[in-house]
C-alpha cells in the first residue's frame, strides 16, 4: 500500500480553520489526542464484552505521552481499538480535505452523539496547531489488519503506506514547531496534562524520553511481574550494642537481613480514573470528600459542607459541590466549578451550565450529555442545557433546604457562612428564591437565629398591640374610617443592623425595650432586603439608626415647646455652623441619651447606591440625604444648653454632643476625629481645673 493525495482546487483545507477558529487555547490540542486514545480502549473494551474481540489475559489500558526536547518531538500511543487503511482515509484524510465551508456548515453547531466527540478525526486536527508535521502508526484489531503509516506536514497533501506497527493501538508523533517547543518541556507537559486529563477513565503516563532512568529500591517480594529489575540487593541485619536491665551491655538486632531489589521507577499514572464523584455517595467517606477538594482545589481550609450530585434520569449527570468557609466579610468569593464531560475536562465556570450563584462555590460537574460544539470549548444554545442548570439550582435548594428541617443546629452552625450564597442565589434565580425564601435566617441582636418568617411574625405582633392600644383610644367613627383605609394599612417595620460596635448605642436602647433587629452586615443584604420588600407585602426594612421608635419615647413627659425646639435649633446650628442642619427634639426614656443621629432608609440606601456606583462627588442632600440630630429633652446636658444658651462652655457642649451622636453613627472623618480628641482634652482639663 502507497497512496499519496492531494487538496482539490477550488477548496481550502482545514488547518486555517483548526489554528485560528476551531481552538481558542493551544494546549487543549493535548486534552484532545489523550482522549481520542482514552475512546479507542473504550470502544476496544466494549467490543471484547459484546465478543466482538478477544482480549489478552494481561490487558491494561493505558495512553502514554512520550516527549523529547531534543527531538522536538511528542508522541501519544495508546493501545486501543486501532484504524485499518479504510478508517484512516475515512476519519482522517477526507475529513481534513474536505472543503472549508463544508466543514464549518457541518460542525460549527452541530454535535449529534458520537458523530463529533470522540471522533478520532476532528481532535486528532488540533495536533496542527502546534506542529509542523504530525505522523500516525496504527494497527486494527481487526484479524488480518495491515499497520498503516500516514504523515502530512499541513499543507495540501498527505502520505499514507503500509506501517511497520505490530501492536494493536496508535501512535502519534507530533514535530512540533518552533513557537512550541514548551511542551516537549517535561513539567509544562505535565502541567497540562494534570489541567485536562486528571479524571480521564483511562490510565495516563507521562516520559521523558531525554532524562537519565531512574530507580527505586523495594523488597524482594514486593517485585511485580511488570517490574525491570535491574539488581537484587542483600542487607546485612542491623544490629547495636544496649545495656540490658542487668546493667549488662550486649549486642541486639534492631533489624533484620532483607533481600531487596533495584528496580527501574515505577510509572504513576496523571489520571485518577475512578474519581470520587462518579462513586455513589454511599460509598463516600468524609475524610475522601475533603481529601478530593484538597487535590482539586488546592485549598486547605476544609469546606463547610458538600452535595453530591448523582443522577442518570432524565439525563446523565453527576458531581460535587463544596461550600467553601468565608473568613470575614471581606473575602472575595470567588468559586470555581470545573465541568467534566465524560471524565475530560472542558472548562470553569460555564455559565450555560452552572447557575451563576452557584459559580460563587467550589466543585465538579461531570454531565456527559452535554452538547458541545466541535472544539468543546462551548456549549449549544438549548433548552437541554437550561434544564441541566435548573436541575443543578434544584438540587442545592432541596439539599439545603433539608438541613434546615431535619438539621437546624448545623444549618444554624454554617449559616453566616453560607447565607451570602444563598441570598445571592435568591437575588439572580427567581426559582431557586421561591424554593429557598422559607429557610432564610437572621440572626437577632441576642445571637438567636430565626426564620425570616418568624422575625416577621413576632414584628406583626407587635404592630397589632400597638394597633389594639390605639385603636382603644379611638370612638366609633374614627375606627369605621380606618377599616376604609384598610388597604394603606402601615406596613409592618423590621429593624436591622450594620455594625454591631458602631451602632451599639442603638441595640442598647432597643435592648432596654424588648425590642428586636437583626444583624445585616454583609455587602449582599443591601439588595437582598429589597428582593424581600418586593416578595412579602405589608414588609419593610429600616436600619436601626433609620428612626427614632415610638417605643422609646416616654409617654408621660411634659409636652416640648415650639420654643424650647427653636431654641435648641437656634443654639446648635450656631455652634456647629451648620445653617440647614436639621435638629429634632423628642422625650426618649432613657435620659442617659443626650443625642442620636437618624438618617432615613431611602436616603442611605440612595447613598450606598452612589458608592456602589462611584458617585461620591455629588452632594448626599440632593437625594434628601442629610443627618437628623435627635436631641433628649429629659437629658440634663440638653437641659442645660437649653437654660444656658449664651454660656461660655455652651458652643463646646453641642460640638461634643453633635460628634458623640455621629460615632454612633458611622465613621468622623479625619479631620473631624481630630478636633474631637483636642475638644475631649480641653473638656478634661476644665474638669480638673
Amino acid at each position: 500500500m502507497n497512496k499519496t493525495g492531494s487538496l482539490s482546487i477550488n477548496s481550502e483545507n482545514i488547518f486555517p480553520i483548526i489554528k485560528k477558529w476551531l481552538y481558542s487555547d493551544h494546549d487543549i490540542f493535548m486534552r484532545e489526542l489523550v482522549s481520542n486514545g482514552c475512546d479507542a480502549i473504550t470502544k476496544l473494551k466494549k467490543l471484547a464484552l459484546i465478543g466482538d474481540y478477544t482480549m489478552p489475559d494481561d490487558y491494561k489500558g493505558k495512553v502514554e505521552v512520550v516527549i523529547s526536547a531534543k527531538n522536538k518531538t511528542m508522541k501519544f500511543i495508546d493501545n486501543g481499538l486501532g484504524m485499518t487503511p479504510e478508517e484512516v482515509e475515512e476519519y482522517i484524510t477526507q475529513i481534513a480535505f474536505s472543503g472549508a465551508t463544508d466543514f464549518i456548515e457541518k460542525y460549527k453547531d452541530n454535535a449529534n452523539g458520537d458523530e463529533i466527540i470522540g471522533h478520532f478525526g476532528l481532535g486528532f486536527y488540533s495536533a496542527f496547531m502546534v506542529a509542523d508535521e504530525v505522523h500516525i502508526d496504527t494497527l486494527s484489531y481487526k484479524e488480518g489488519a495491515e499497520p498503516v503509516h500516514w504523515e502530512c506536514d499541513g499543507g495540501t497533501s498527505y502520505q499514507m503506506e503500509t506501517g511497520s506497527r505490530t501492536t494493536v493501538g496508535t501512535e502519534i508523533t507530533l514535530f512540533l514547531n518552533e513557537e512550541s517547543l514548551e511542551f516537549a518541556n517535561e513539567y509544562r507537559a505535565r502541567e497540562v496534562l494534570e489541567k485536562y486529563c486528571s479524571f480521564m477513565p483511562t490510565e495516563i503516563f507521562l516520559t521523558n524520553a531525554d532524562a537519565e532512568p531512574q530507580y527505586e529500591t523495594v523488597l524482594k517480594e514486593e517485585v511485580l511481574d511488570t517490574d525491570e529489575v535491574v539488581e537484587y540487593i542483600h542487607e546485612d541485619a542491623k544490629t547495636e550494642e544496649k545495656e540490658n536491665e542487668n546493667g549488662e551491655k550486649e549486642v541486639v538486632e534492631v533489624s533484620p537481613a532483607q533481600e531487596k531489589a533495584k528496580i527501574k521507577k515505577r510509572p504513576v499514572s496523571i489520571s485518577d480514573t475512578h474519581p470520587l464523584w462518579t462513586k455513589h455517595p454511599n460509598d463516600c467517606t468524609d475524610e475522601e470528600y475533603l481529601e478530593f477538594y484538597r487535590k482539586v482545589f488546592l485549598d486547605y481550609k476544609e469546606p463547610l459542607f458538600w452535595i453530591h450530585l448523582n443522577m442518570d434520569y432524565p439525563f446523565n449527570l453527576k458531581g460535587i459541590l463544596y461550600f467553601p468557609k468565608i473568613n470575614t466579610e471581606y473575602d472575595s468569593i470567588e468559586g470555581t466549578i470545573k465541568l467534566y464531560n465524560n471524565q475530560v475536562f472542558i472548562a470553569d465556570n460555564i455559565k450555560e451550565v452552572i447557575p451563576e450563584f452557584l459559580m460563587l462555590l467550589k466543585g465538579v460537574i461531570d454531565c456527559p450529555d452535554l452538547p458541545l460544539n466541535v472544539s468543546r470549548s462551548a456549549l449549544q444554545n438549548d433548552g437541554f442545557v437550561k434544564k441541566i442548570s435548573d436541575y443543578i439550582s434544584k438540587k442545592v435548594a432541596d439539599k439545603l433546604s433539608g438541613m434546615c428541617k431535619t438539621d437546624r443546629e448545623s444549618y444554624e452552625k454554617y449559616w453566616d457562612d453560607i447565607s451570602p450564597f444563598i441570598k445571592y442565589g435568591c437575588i439572580k434565580d427567581s426559582k431557586f428564591s421561591d424554593r429557598m425564601m422559607d429557610y432564610i435566617l437572621v440572626k437577632n441582636i441576642e445571637g438567636k437565629y430565626l426564620t425570616l418568617d418568624d422575625f416577621i411574625a413576632e414584628n406583626k405582633k407587635e404592630d397589632s398591640t400597638e394597633n389594639a392600644e390605639t385603636a382603644d383610644k379611638k370612638d366609633d367613627a374614627e375606627f369605621e374610617e380606618d377599616l376604609d383605609k384598610k388597604e394603606d394599612a402601615p406596613k409592618t417595620t423590621l429593624f436591622y443592623v450594620t455594625d454591631e460596635v458602631q451602632q451599639s448605642q442603638y441595640i442598647n436602647m432597643f435592648k432596654e425595650e424588648g425590642l428586636d433587629a437583626v444583624i445585616l452586615k454583609h455587602n449582599i443584604d443591601s439588595p437582598f432586603i429589597s428582593l424581600v420588600e418586593q416578595k412579602k407585602e405589608n414588609v419593610q426594612f429600616k436600619r436601626i439608626d433609620a428612626d427614632v421608635n415610638d417605643t422609646l419615647k416616654a409617654e408621660d413627659a411634659e409636652e416640648i415647646t415650639k420654643e424650647t425646639v427653636d431654641t435648641l435649633i437656634d443654639v446648635f446650628r450656631k455652634a456647629l455652623d451648620k445653617e440647614n442642619l436639621d435638629v429634632k427634639v423628642e422625650n426618649l426614656k432613657n435620659e442617659s441619651v443626650a443625642s442620636m443621629i437618624t438618617l432615613s432608609e431611602e436616603s442611605r440606601r440612595m447613598q450606598d447606591m452612589m458608592k456602589m456606583y462611584n458617585m461620591g462627588g455629588m452632594d448626599p442632600a440632593m437625594f434628601g440625604g442629610a443627618e437628623t440630630l435627635v436631641l433628649n429633652a429629659k437629658n440634663h446636658l440638653v437641659q442645660y444648653i437649653l437654660e444656658h444658651k449664651d454660656g461660655e462652655y455652651v458652643p463646646m457642649i453641642c460640638e461634643q454632643l453633635y460628634d458623640l451622636a455621629m460615632l454612633s453613627h458611622a465613621p468622623l472623618s479625619p479631620e473631624a476625629m481630630t478636633k474631637f480628641i483636642a475638644r475631649s482634652n480641653e473638656i478634661m482639663t476644665k474638669l480638673v481645673q
